[in-house]
């Protein structure tokens, strides 16, 4: 998914490698200490706790099964698939919480919680845990806290907490938090981390300890995006959601002027925008594409975005796809990335369908968008990306990765059953 951390440790995604290591260290230490006095002043400058009893907690309806997905709702991810399982199983009620930072991106989410008080309102926090307690299961996002700095801000102590009071606890990872630096360089000639703009040795630090945590705590384990099986191959693929009527455009195939192509530089550097950008410059002065980059725009307005668009630049670094992508594939694009060869071959196995994203890396950027300028009929394509987003990412896949591997879990005996009816 989008690597976008908005406001937990950002360390690995800001440029350190300019600073001297015993100032490294001490912003790992500080990072590493949130309880000691100056980790307390850090979360104090985040701002105050709204008033006692301001800020709702989470409410289930009346069902036997009762689903929360905490904390961090990145690119609207946790709502997306709290509304999944409602839609699959009526006896589920599902939510989901997101913190609001600030300057962050804006998503919609069950309960949204000031960042001040996620952080330092204790009073939220206990009845946050009490509400959360009522809950049948919880899935708690990419290691973050659900309860902010409740019991030393240890996940793992929250999460103990929550099994003591009878509740079933799930892991799920979205990226930065376990995508280890030295793996991806190792395999990704491209890969974001040896950019000079991006402290590498941190996040490779913050992943294998998540991993750690993962491994040890013996609960059921999910991942978002199919890349992330490599650093955490005993999780299962839970994909993400996206509303495909919300996305839905007019149907188009131009072939006469240029091609219109749209780049969402979110996180340049992760993106790879700076390694794409001349020959995209070269493409438009050349008058083969008519391009336009994306910053600043809320969600909301981004649907009338890619309906404008005929090719979606996606990234061309991490080798996987994500939320992004699925979007523009949704609203008719053709979506250009990079997507290592693993990757597409699980999405194969899992899917029974080929990706897809048309494939390019940086150097190979330029001849990709001038071969999809000189198509005759580009429909293909674009039917191939609304299909995939239908059949993989309108949240039907992803309900039932999450009631299979751990709601409801599948026995054996359930499995062999689905073999021998495959079989007839």
């Amino acid at each position: 998914m989008d690597d976008r951390c908005p406001f937990h440790d950002r360390s690995a995604l800001v440029n350190r490698n300019r600073l001297p290591r015993w100032i490294n260290s001490l912003v790992d230490r500080i990072a590493d200490a949130p309880m000691s006095p100056i980790g307390r002043i850090a979360a104090r400058r985040l701002g105050p706790a709204a008033p006692a009893g301001t800020v709702p907690a989470t409410e289930f309806e009346d069902k036997p099964i009762r689903v929360l997905i905490t904390p961090m709702n990145y690119s609207g991810q946790g709502r997306a698939w709290a509304r999944a399982l409602e839609a699959a199983d009526t006896s589920i009620s599902a939510r989901n919480t997101a913190v609001d930072v600030p300057g962050g991106f804006s998503f919609e989410a069950d309960l949204v919680v000031p960042v001040g008080t996620y952080h330092n309102g204790t009073e939220w926090q206990q009845r946050e845990f009490d509400a959360a307690s009522r809950a049948t299961h919880v899935l708690i996002e990419a290691e973050e806290p659900p309860f902010g700095r409740m019991l030393s801000r240890s996940v793992v102590a929250q999460a103990t907490a929550l099994q003591e009071r009878g509740v079933d606890v799930a892991f799920l990872a979205h990226g930065t938090d376990v995508r280890l630096p030295s793996r991806h360089m190792a395999d990704n000639p491209w890969s974001h981390y040896g950019d000079p703009g991006i402290y590498a040795p941190r996040a490779e630090v913050l992943a294998a300890r998540n991993i750690r945590l993962l491994l040890e705590s013996g609960r059921p384990l999910f991942v978002s995006t199919p890349d992330l099986l490599e650093d955490l191959p005993s999780a299962a693929w839970c994909p993400v959601v996206v509303d495909p009527s919300r996305w839905a455009a007019a149907p188009r195939n131009r072939t006469d002027g240029p091609l219109r192509v749209v780049h969402v530089p979110s996180v340049s550097a992760v993106k790879g925008t700076q390694l794409i950008l001349p020959a995209l410059e070269k493409l438009a002065d050349d008058g083969v594409i008519d391009l336009r980059l994306v910053q600043g725009v809320p969600s909301a307005e981004m649907p009338a975005v890619f309906a404008d668009a005929d090719v979606v630049i996606d990234q061309v670094r991490i080798g996987s796809y994500g939320v992004a992508a699925c979007e523009a594939m949704a609203a008719g694009c053709i979506v250009v990335g990079h997507v290592a060869d693993r990757v597409r071959d699980e999405v194969d196995r899992r899917t029974g369908l080929a990706l897809p994203v048309v494939e390019s890396d940086p150097p190979s950027i330029e001849e990709t968008l001038r071969r999809l300028a000189a198509l005759p009929d580009r429909s293909g394509i674009i039917e191939a990306g609304v299909d995939f987003v239908r059949q993989v990412h309108d949240g039907r896949m992803a309900a039932a990765v999450l009631t299979d591997e751990w709601i409801r879990p599948r026995t054996n005996t359930d499995q062999e059953g689905d073999a021998h009816a495959s079989r007839d």
